[in-house]
């Protein structure tokens, strides 16, 4: 049932079917002025034609808000989850769940400057978006109307949609009039793919699917050789050259490209309860993860590194259900940020069809040292025979325990 009190809704607009369908729906059902939100994070499209579609359906100029955001996109959301090495269920990188608290954030701040009372989001019901969305909406915004068309419309076939197009005079492309073979997002960190002929997760996933990387065995037979320099913790140049967070990314995103890196074909468990096969490729992403961790090697404490281990899959947890601004990712984000004051050099890395390979790495603050390792005489610290009573006091209740069941026959 529309609510009446909404006289003015801020919606997440892409400019594609599914959402200028929601954009009529938003005005026939709630009699409300719509104003739309297309938010450009790197998905490599035209955003003019969002523009164009939304004067077209009846938006006032100034209701419609596009806005570059791949800078504040790498710079605030990705490289602090990449500070945390953050994998879901210890492969997905994320890409997808990061970019949903920053479009949100955005949708509140048009609503609060445009006087708007809601906010709307094209996700369906089964999926983490809505989550995300939401989570993120009554965070900012705790008094905000959240309204999602796929929860409340009865429009559940692809049929039904083309009709409502139809009867609203809503253009449609001639490839949309069938159903979609699967659905894609992307933005600058990935791209991924689901449903349709991806759902049985025993077939291979099909060649035409990909779109952000080339297959491994078509990538070139000579390795690409490659230096990424941090400091604290950000990846902050390519081969000397600094660069902007997002214009590295992109760079990375090329180089993984051309070397077919960044496949991952995944089932997932899906916040919502269900299983989700879906196929992601991040490219830049996986270059820039082995790179951090490789730089981490040399510099964090043992202690500090494991103990971000253990905080790791809570953290991106965290993340892929969509708690971004929830005060225990805040809290974790401090711990996280703090441990990377002095991870700060460079990473050599070979890129070699499909594969990521640490080849050297180098920091002012490392904690490595060679004298202490070494089989060679070296320096006086460390002294072999000190490892007899570290052992000892070490196995001390492990020989406890194996007294006690050689007593009890064990």
């Amino acid at each position: 049932m529309a609510d009446s009190s909404v006289k003015k809704v801020v919606l997440a607009y892409s400019g594609g079917l599914d959402t200028s369908i929601i954009l009529k729906w938003l005005q026939t059902t709630y009699r409300c002025e719509v104003v739309t939100f297309t938010a450009d994070l790197g998905q490599g499209e035209e955003l003019g034609p969002a523009r164009d579609k939304a004067l077209l359906l009846g938006i006032k100029p100034e209701n419609i808000y596009i806005e570059d955001l791949r800078e504040e996109f790498v710079r605030d959301y990705v490289f602090p989850m990449f500070r945390a090495n953050a994998a879901y269920e210890g492969v997905y990188l994320l890409g997808t769940s990061i970019a949903r608290p920053l479009i949100a954030k955005k949708l509140i701040e048009i609503a609060e400057k445009t006087g708007a009372d809601a906010v709307s989001h094209g996700a369906t019901g089964k999926g983490n978006d809505q989550v995300r969305f939401e989570l993120t909406a009554y965070a900012l915004k705790p008094d905000v109307v959240v309204i999602a068309p796929w929860r409340e419309w009865d429009l559940r076939s692809r049929e039904q949609l083309i009709a409502f197009a139809e009867q609203h005079q809503i253009p449609i492309a001639k490839n949309k009039r069938g159903e979609a073979p699967f659905s894609v997002d992307a933005n600058l960190l990935h791209a991924s793919s689901e449903g349709r002929v991806l759902e049985d997760p025993a077939v291979e996933v099909p060649d035409y699917v990909y779109s952000r990387t080339i297959s491994p065995e078509d990538a070139p037979d000579k390795p690409t050789i490659v230096t990424v320099s941090f400091e604290k913790g950000d990846a902050v140049a390519i081969d000397g050259e600094k660069l902007s967070p997002a214009t590295l990314l992109a760079k990375l995103n090329d180089l993984g490209r051309d070397n077919g890196i960044g496949r991952l074909d995944l089932v997932e468990n899906r916040f919502v309860g269900m299983k989700s096969r879906g196929m992601y490729e991040t490219p830049g992403g996986t270059i820039l993860h082995a790179a951090h961790r490789a730089i981490e090697s040399i510099t964090l404490d043992r202690g500090a590194a494991h103990l971000k281990d253990q905080i790791m899959p809570q953290y991106a947890e965290l993340i892929y259900n969509g708690f971004w601004f929830s005060p225990e990712r805040e809290m974790l984000q401090a711990l996280i940020d703090k441990s990377q004051e002095f991870v700060t050099g460079d990473v050599r890395l070979k890129l070699y069809k499909g594969g990521v390979h640490v080849i050297g790495r180098s920091s002012d603050y490392s904690l490595y040292d060679q004298d202490l390792v070494t089989f060679e005489e070296g320096a006086v610290a460390y002294d072999h025979r000190d490892a007899a009573g570290f052992i000892k006091l070490n196995a001390l209740r492990l020989r406890t325990l194996g007294q006690r069941k050689k007593k009890l026959g064990l």
